[in-house]
């Protein structure tokens, strides 16, 4: 049974609802772990097998959305050895792991390069980034959201549309042209904004930051390393969704990435 760890400490505020998530999607090997815990030695990154990064405000913001952490992340040594923490997140992904950003950490994901990664090599270089939304304000709605059948990505196999909340201030997807040529190219868009007739939009509200192609959520070239702003944790059971005394719903849509990606690792 795949042991999964969602990551807490300094402003992240969604860890106990993505346990609740991966506990009712079938894990049974789940835990909550303090960033910390892994900087003492008190925990390794490599006796898990999954990792989300839940939603929240790392360190505030102060420096920009999951900029400290990415930081932390980069030069912090774990206690017990010389290696970094980045470190051990490389060889935790070599070895085939999953991994799962929400929000602030698809925040964190984007801006320590561990997707879209083009390059295919895991050189943890920034390609693309999240900023704040065109409306000038923190945006708290439900959207609807496409999903690319092409791309690689193992978490929405299976699924044509989802209806996820999102809550950001920083959420517009944004990257250089040559970079989003590489992303189109390899389809490693996952997720794009849409109107109610699931057609990609530009549109406020549907689009709810700006972002360029109406881009919601991205992958690796592998599938196994996926990002997205909206919140698949908010919507885990059916009465989440705010119509659900007057529609129909089978199964809450954020469940499913759950189930997904509990299914490619059993």
């Amino acid at each position: 049974m795949a042991k999964c760890i969602v990551l807490t400490g300094f402003g992240i505020n969604c860890e106990q609802e993505c346990l609740w998530a991966l506990e009712l999607a079938g894990a049974k090997n789940a835990e909550i772990v303090h960033i910390s815990q892994i900087l003492e030695g008190e925990k390794k990154l490599n006796n898990y097998q999954f990792i989300v990064f839940p939603g929240g405000f790392l360190d505030g913001d102060d420096l920009g959305s999951a900029k400290v952490q990415v930081n932390r992340f980069t030069y912090a040594k774990i206690k017990s050895g010389k290696e970094k923490l980045i470190d051990s997140l490389l060889s935790f992904i070599e070895k085939g792991n999953l991994a799962l950003g929400i929000c602030n950490g698809f925040q964190f994901m984007v801006k320590a390069g561990i997707i879209p990664n083009t390059e295919k090599k895991h050189s943890f270089k920034q390609e693309t980034t999240l900023t704040f939304n065109d409306s000038g304000r923190f945006e708290d709605r439900w959207v609807y959201l496409k999903v690319n059948k092409n791309s690689p990505c193992i978490f929405t196999n299976g699924i044509d549309t989802l209806y996820l909340p999102v809550r950001h201030g920083e959420g517009k997807f944004y990257c250089d042209e040559k970079t989003l040529n590489k992303i189109e190219a390899n389809n490693l868009f996952v997720l794009q904004y849409s109107n109610q007739k699931l057609e990609p939009t530009m549109e406020y509200p549907y689009n709810p930051n700006g972002s360029l192609n109406a881009i919601a959520g991205i992958c690796d070239t592998t599938g196994r390393l996926f990002g997205l702003m909206p919140h698949p944790e908010a919507f885990i059971y059916p009465y989440h969704h705010p119509r659900w005394t007057r529609e129909k719903i089978e199964e809450a849509d954020g469940l499913k990435i759950f189930k997904n990606a509990l299914k490619y690792l059993a």
